[in-house]
């Protein structure tokens, strides 16, 4: 699959924190998060793998009990069912890949 710049729209998942779905197939997807400073991803886990790359701003980022401030160029992996959370300390964008796929995060079938 091969998915063009912009084809498909952002999706708010919580106040500040939108996501777009760029390609996928069956066992993997690859999304765009657009983060506003201030805003927050609370405590959670999830049976994904997740993989993911700071493109532009500042996160404080916890992955179990290991809290660090994510940078530009920074990367993460979180292994399935580990307890992580994010606070948004500027702006941010963010490339991640989740595995296996994640329908919640699936587009809809207009933009497939």
């Amino acid at each position: 699959m091969f998915t063009k710049s912009n084809f498909r729209s952002y999706k708010s998942l919580l106040p500040g924190v939108k996501m777009r779905p760029l390609a996928f197939e069956e066992q993997s997807i690859m999304c765009e998060f657009e983060l506003q400073k201030g805003s927050e991803l609370p405590p959670h886990s999830h049976p994904y793998e997740q993989t993911g790359y700071l493109l532009s701003g500042r996160l404080n980022f916890r992955i179990d009990n290991e809290w660090v401030i994510a940078e530009p160029g920074d990367s993460w992996c979180i292994p399935s069912t580990i307890e992580h959370q994010v606070e948004v300390l500027e702006d941010a964008k963010v490339l991640e890949v989740f595995t296996p796929i994640r329908p919640d995060y699936l587009p809809d079938e207009k933009e497939r």
